[in-house]
């Protein structure tokens, strides 16, 4: 038998009014109330009727989500979050791998009428993006952007926190050489979690080893360790931009017979899914993939719900993730 908001209202003790604007995203439900509808509809996979919603509201019932890449454990994590949460709320989440402002499928989804809302996932051109959206009156929130200037209606992770923690970690353990390999320099992570790490070692009166620009790729790290070992000149600890330059670096450190962490301790950032898979267990600092989801989810139904009338950005603090690949010098 069919679920219905009548079956919520009774399994959350609360009215038949009060989940549906809870559904609707209105804002003025107690937040403890809104929880208890929530953890209602999940349990009774209640899926409010997009049709007639979409009838009785004008609305598509559908949030379109521009992202640059799924191959990307983390991105993949935030998908699934906001797909989820986005789900409860009787929406349907349309997935477009960006190519550009300009692409087919990004157009098709910016068109009036196509989607009630947007999300962009660490998004290239955002500032075209934005433009295009305003201008079509398409409410939307962006995660991970480039330009701090953008950060009105946005969910961003502390990065500078991140390579200030890793750092700190690092330095509490007794190194004093440590390295830091970095992404692509237009990526604000690259050069907020750089920031962090420079500013610990510096407190401590510390210049890097050596700082590597390079891409998020496992080559950067791998390229860069082979070169340290032809030079026979190794750091006692690296601090990597994401986890794949970390497994680079580990795989070139332990092919020479270099043991980790015991004469090199590395850390990564992301907590991407191999990093509990290496052996040695990867320390790295973790990305909450489903608090940035759902806070996503959140400030775009507030939008939509016409409930948010100012902007304001959710920063999320990272987590440091000590395993294997560290230990004191």
């Amino acid at each position: 038998m069919k679920v219905s908001i009548f079956d919520v209202a009774k399994k959350s003790g609360l009215s038949v009014v009060t989940v549906s604007r809870v559904i609707n995203g209105a804002g003025s439900v107690r937040e403890k109330n809104r929880q208890k509808v929530l953890e209602a509809i999940k349990e009774l996979d209640y899926r409010p009727n997009a049709a007639a919603r979409s009838l009785a509201s004008g609305k598509t019932g559908i949030i379109g989500l521009i992202v640059t890449t799924l191959q990307d454990s983390f991105f993949d994590a935030v998908v699934k979050e906001l797909n989820e949460v986005l789900a409860l709320h009787g929406y349907f989440l349309a997935i477009s791998i960006s190519t550009g402002i300009g692409s087919d499928e990004n157009h098709y989804l910016i068109q009036e009428d196509r989607v009630d809302g947007l999300i962009l996932l660490s998004p290239m051109q955002e500032d075209n993006y934005i433009v295009e959206l305003k201008r079509r009156g398409i409410p939307y929130v962006l995660i991970d952007n480039q330009q701090p200037e953008n950060d009105s209606y946005s969910i961003t992770i502390d990065n500078v926190k991140g390579g200030y923690a890793a750092a700190r970690h690092l330095l509490e353990l007794g190194h004093t050489s440590i390295a830091h390999l970095c992404g692509q320099e237009m990526f604000r992570s690259t050069r907020e979690r750089r920031a962090g790490f420079l500013k610990a070692l510096e407190e401590q009166g510390l210049a890097p080893f050596e700082v590597v620009h390079g891409d998020f790729e496992i080559a950067q790290g791998y390229d860069t360790a082979k070169r340290w070992l032809s030079e026979g000149n190794l750091p006692t600890a690296v601090f990597t931009g994401d986890d794949n330059i970390a497994l680079g670096v580990i795989n070139a450190l332990m092919e020479a017979g270099v043991r980790i962490p015991e004469e090199v301790s590395i850390v990564g950032y992301d907590d991407h899914y191999i990093a509990s898979q290496l052996r040695p267990h990867l320390t790295t600092l973790r990305q909450p993939a489903d608090k940035i989801g759902l806070a996503a989810a959140d400030m775009l139904l507030k939008r939509i719900g016409g409930t948010m009338k100012r902007g304001a950005n959710v920063r999320i603090d990272p987590e440091l993730i000590v395993r294997e690949s560290t230990s004191s010098k």
